[in-house]
């Protein structure tokens, strides 16, 4: 039976590579990358379980077991880390996920090509431009001598530092991140939209149906499998929180709302020099992160009867 079913595996496989032969050769480049740059470095997390000298190897350095995970665990920094990376991941998921498909929703009611394409390239724009310059233009808007603070004068208010304040930090980080990716984050949406069959909604015409109820009883239902998939995907990275832009935006006196696992390794790891600790850290956080994509996809299965995998 075993044998049987490897046999016809075999001839499947050499059937499809046999009729889709560059489908294969185009997947090679995408193969190799994940190889090089995603398989091949697990091998490295082995240093966390080491006291890692580079001078000595990854194979000659002392082996210390769960050590670093351990001390990191009884930390003072664990439960700071840990509450900034999910309060911000949180965040970002309730406010920043539906706004594309709201977006596209709206996006896709426009009957004006031109005024259409018009607002979906100001609307992509912002995802273009370098994070560098992205927190630059957020340290001047909102530093004292800025035009938010202009605003806030003209009103009557007080001039201040926004950055400076750790209750600002995650309302600043979220908005910037809604500005620049709301856009972008909406074309595979909209290319679910067009997939969906026009007699649909001609038929719910006929039978009386508005706009609001097409969308809610054709629209949605159509792209749910696809807003499935980007929410099972996005919760599986929700511990991964870029910290490039964190880094350009925190400061000393923003540690503690702003501090996350990804800046903490940074400064560990690189600044620090102390590899195996913060690649200690890194493998917690992986774990977490694959947790949580294996709970998501199972939600998914049960309540909807389909998933990522």
């Amino acid at each position: 039976m075993q044998k049987n079913r490897k046999t016809a595996f075999h001839m499947r496989l050499w059937r499809n590579l046999h009729t889709n032969p560059y489908l294969y050769l185009m997947a090679i480049p995408v193969v190799v990358y994940f190889i090089i740059f995603q398989y091949i470095p697990i091998y490295g997390n082995v240093i966390a379980f080491k006291q890692f000298i580079p001078a000595e190897g990854i194979w000659g350095s002392q082996w210390v077991g769960l050590k670093h995970f351990v001390d990191f665990f009884n930390s003072y920094y664990f439960f700071r880390l840990l509450r900034n990376t999910l309060l911000l991941s949180i965040y970002s998921l309730v406010f920043s996920f539906p706004l594309p498909i709201l977006f596209a929703l709206l996006i896709n009611e426009l009957r004006n090509k031109r005024f259409k394409k018009i607002t979906q390239t100001i609307t992509y724009i912002p995802h273009f431009i370098s994070i560098m310059v992205v927190c630059g233009m957020v340290i001047d808007f909102t530093s004292k001598s800025g035009v938010i603070n202009d605003l806030i004068e003209w009103f009557g208010g007080e001039r201040k530092t926004f950055l400076l304040y750790p209750q600002n930090f995650r309302s600043i980080y979220i908005l910037t991140g809604i500005w620049q990716e709301t856009g972008w984050s909406s074309i595979i949406y909209l290319s679910a939209l067009s997939a969906i069959d026009v007699s649909l909604y001609e038929a719910a015409e006929i039978d009386g149906a508005g706009r609001l109820r097409q969308t809610w009883n054709i629209t949605l239902p159509s792209i749910m499998p696809t807003i499935i998939i980007l929410l099972i995907l996005r919760i599986g990275s929700m511990m991964n929180i870029g910290f490039e832009k964190i880094i350009l935006l925190y400061n000393s006196n923003t540690y503690e709302t702003a501090d996350v696992i990804s800046t903490f390794i940074y400064r560990r790891g690189i600044l620090g020099l102390a590899y195996s600790y913060s690649s200690a850290v890194g493998l917690f956080n992986s774990i977490i992160n694959f947790s949580l994509l294996v709970f998501a996809n199972m939600l998914s299965r049960k309540f909807r009867g389909s998933g990522l995998f």
